[in-house]
């Protein structure tokens, strides 16, 4: 990072938000630079920028008819604002990678095909996940576009998602968990940390957060950041005992080596993660995995759906279901091979 600051132009600006960004000044203007920092969108911006390929824009609305026109718009309306923070926050990323192209900020949104949608899915084949969250981000920005008027037809319809054939995050075994927990002992951060994780099922936007005014009558309320939804989660004498062995924040359970809240999940993920090599778990081992092992554990335990989604603030039964047909699964296994033993 520090060799990058020393290149021309670049400067560094915390938002009202508390949130660090990178922009290209230069005559009195700026452009603000895609994250992530250091990413392939984030040097080409900067170097079309230095160069001169790029027309750094004054400060002001941007051309009327223009896709950063439309984006902007877009971003000012009610339909944005409902979104949830972290989607806000992922889909302005990917918004700006779009738009670092000068020839897609300053084209006309109508030159936006379904072709151009392919190309752009094309681009990002290497990556299918980041495929698909380009189409999900564009096709609710000309959704919203359509709906407004500002186009007649939705160019997203019809292009299909790419087929990702994944499990998603490595569900943790007991076995890692029980592994993690003996290397880091009660009372510190990194124990407090998967304590946090598995026993209430929060996500990293939320475990970040959670702190002792969200704790009444042993009972955690919270709002969810990704979906909004309220949670209500019991505290058991494992994690207030986790709790009450470590050094907390004021505000936020969880805090770094300085004694500061996390800056974001993902720098707490990042963190984590270094905590998991420490107790010499495998690379597949990450905060989000112990989500999934939760709600694989308690379904194993007999858990319902519907206490699943009280527990993870799920607001799909097909979610918990996925985790309790698993359960039924195992279950009827081990009663066909009972009844296999107990016939021969």
């Amino acid at each position: 990072m520090q060799d990058m600051a020393r290149k021309p132009y670049l400067s560094r600006e915390k938002t009202r938000h508390g949130k660090f960004v990178w922009y290209f000044k230069r005559n009195g203007r700026r452009i603000r630079l895609p994250e992530p920092y250091g990413g392939e969108a984030f040097n080409a911006a900067y170097e079309q920028a230095l160069t001169g390929l790029v027309t750094i824009p004054a400060r002001g609305k941007a051309p009327a008819g223009s896709l950063k026109w439309l984006v902007d718009q877009y971003k000012r309306s009610a339909v944005f604002a409902q979104l949830a923070p972290a989607t806000r926050r992922a889909r302005e990323n990917i918004l700006l990678q779009v738009l670092a192209d000068p020839k897609n900020a300053n084209g006309p949104f109508s030159a936006v095909t379904r072709s151009a949608i392919k190309k752009g899915m094309d681009k990002r084949a290497a990556t299918p996940n980041a495929a698909n969250n380009f189409l999900k981000t564009m096709s609710h920005l000309f959704r919203w576009a359509a709906e407004a008027e500002h186009v007649e037809i939705n160019p997203c319809m019809g292009v299909s998602k790419v087929n990702v054939k994944s499990d998603g995050f490595h569900p943790w075994t007991v076995d890692q968990v029980e592994q993690y927990r003996e290397h880091h002992k009660l009372g510190t951060k990194a124990r407090l940390a998967i304590d946090i994780l598995l026993f209430l099922g929060l996500r990293r936007s939320d475990a970040v957060v959670v702190g002792r005014q969200h704790l009444k009558d042993g009972v955690i309320a919270l709002r969810t950041q990704k979906t909004g939804q309220w949670v209500y989660l019991p505290v058991f004498a494992q994690l207030r005992e986790s709790i009450e062995a470590t050094q907390t924040g004021d505000l936020t359970f969880l805090t770094t080596e300085k004694g500061k809240p996390f800056s974001s999940a993902a720098s707490f993920g990042n963190w984590f993660a270094k905590q998991c090599q420490a107790a010499l778990l495998p690379d597949v081992c990450r905060a989000h995995g112990l989500r999934k092992a939760g709600a694989t554990i308690a379904a194993d335990q007999g858990a319902t759906a519907h206490e699943l989604m009280a527990m993870y603030g799920w607001s799909r039964l097909g979610m918990a279901e996925l985790y309790t047909r698993e359960a039924d699964k195992k279950k009827l296994a081990r009663g066909a091979s009972e009844r296999l033993s107990n016939r021969l």
